[in-house]
Order: C-alpha cells, then sequence, then structure tokens
C-alpha cells in the first residue's frame, strides 16, 4: 500500500459532548479506499507524530472522523476550523470483514463507538448495536444508529441512559442468533466479550485501542502480545497487522 499523505477539506465540524468532535473531511480519492475498521493519521500543527483517528463514516466524498480530546495534539485538531485543511494518511490497517450472509453483533464502548457506525452499515439489515457509554453526558452517535434501522441497544454504567449495565448484559440477549460479534472499546470490555463468544462458539473480532506513533509499522512502538497456535507468544502491531484481530488471538 502507498502511504500517501493528502490533504482533505474540513467541509463540517460538530461538538458532540465537553471533548468529543466530530469532522467530516472531503476527499473523493480517499474516500473510494475506506473499510469499515480502518484508521487516519493526521498531522498536527507544531507536533512531529501524527495522532490516528478510526473511520467514523464515509458518505461519497466524505469521511467521517469523531474523535476525543485527550492531550494536547487532538486538543489543536479540535482546533481546526471549516474551511480549513488536515493532512492525512488514510486509509491505514486491517479493518472488519463484513459478510453479506451472517447475522453481526457490533459492540462500540466509549470512543469506541465511533468505527462501528461504518462497519454495521454494511451489514445492513444483518446488523444488531450494542453501543455502551459511562453515564449520559458521554453518549454519541444514538441518532445515527437509529437510523440504520437495525436492532439497536445503549446501555450506561449507572443507568443514566438506555439499559442499565454493560454491554454484555444485551449481548446474552441475542448471542445465540447471532454468527460474529465485532467490537471496539476498552480492553476490559473487549476481553469479557472475547469470553463471552468463546463459550459460546462464536466468531468474535476486536478493533484494539492502543498508543500508535508512525502508523504503518515502523516504529515498532504498538506491539500486542498475540498466541500462536502452538501455545506460544509472539507480538504483531495494532497499526499494520491490526487494528481488527480475531479475539482468540490475544493475549488478554
Amino acid at each position: 500500500m502507498k502511504f500517501d499523505a493528502q490533504d482533505c477539506l474540513l467541509v463540517e465540524k460538530h461538538r458532540l459532548t465537553e471533548t468529543i468532535y466530530d469532522f467530516r473531511l472531503q476527499n473523493a480519492e480517499l474516500a473510494a479506499l475506506c473499510r469499515p475498521g480502518q484508521f487516519a493519521h493526521l498531522l498536527v500543527p507544531g507536533k512531529t507524530l501524527r495522532r490516528p483517528i478510526s473511520i467514523c463514516d464515509v458518505d461519497g466524498d466524505i469521511i467521517r472522523l469523531v474523535f476525543e480530546i485527550r492531550g494536547d495534539g487532538t486538543r489543536i485538531l479540535s482546533e481546526t476550523e471549516t474551511g480549513e485543511s488536515i493532512n492525512m494518511i488514510c486509509p491505514l490497517g486491517n479493518g472488519f470483514d463484513v459478510p453479506e450472509d451472517k447475522r453481526i453483533v457490533f459492540i462500540g464502548g466509549g470512543i469506541g463507538v465511533p468505527p462501528m457506525l461504518y462497519s454495521a452499515k454494511q451489514a445492513g439489515g444483518n446488523a444488531v448495536v450494542i453501543n455502551g457509554f459511562r453515564d449520559k453526558s458521554a453518549v454519541i452517535l444514538s441518532e445515527d444508529f437509529r437510523k440504520l434501522g437495525c436492532r439497536f441497544f445503549e446501555t450506561t454504567d449507572n443507568g443514566s441512559y438506555g439499559l442499565k449495565g454493560f454491554v454484555t448484559d444485551p449481548l446474552m440477549e441475542v448471542i445465540d442468533e447471532c454468527d460474529m460479534i465485532c467490537a471496539c472499546g476498552p480492553a476490559p470490555m473487549l476481553r469479557n466479550i472475547a469470553n463471552a463468544a468463546k463459550e459460546h462458539g462464536k466468531e468474535c473480532f476486536v478493533s484494539l485501542e492502543q498508543r500508535m506513533a508512525c502508523g504503518v509499522g515502523a516504529c515498532l512502538g504498538c506491539a500486542v502480545g498475540i498466541n500462536r497456535e502452538d501455545g506460544s507468544l509472539t507480538y504483531k502491531h495494532v497499526c499494520k497487522d491490526g487494528p481488527v484481530f480475531r479475539a482468540e488471538e490475544v493475549a488478554w
């Protein structure tokens, strides 16, 4: 794959919560290449390292990125105004394979919710979506998922919005009727989903959240432990080999 950096015009910007922003960036060439679960690497003015942002959705020539301010770099990105350009390397990584003939449960947790939107769109009527948040103030993209017309659950840890509890609670309601599970979110959530999938004999793929530097596998900074078939441990890199892995591969 060529890792060409291109400028993308910011045509729309929304603030979804106190710390989460929704950017629509225009670049027809890059948009045509994007697949569910991949990410973009954004140049930050004044910073050496780019910032990886999951692809939330693609609509025609528009790439949608939803990200949270987690440091100085993402704060600077959030200050970009419509009409300005952002330099991106995109798309990067291996994403979700979404078969048309399988019923798939898509699960997102917190800022792991955005990449599940484009993924669930590919499954159409075969999708079941479960999104989880810590509380009502963190809930995002509800209307976007409802527009998909699929079966849809939302949970919050404290019950301030949707169902009280964790994403694994509604998962237990639908796991026997699904063929596959795709999930993105914090590691403890993914580990619990992976265990549930294993117990019920379901295929499961997880998108790992990991700090990245180069984004293309050169710096080796985003290594994750992977189980070999012989039981030994090896390492792969989230940016190049992932971010999506078979859940059974990951050394939790």
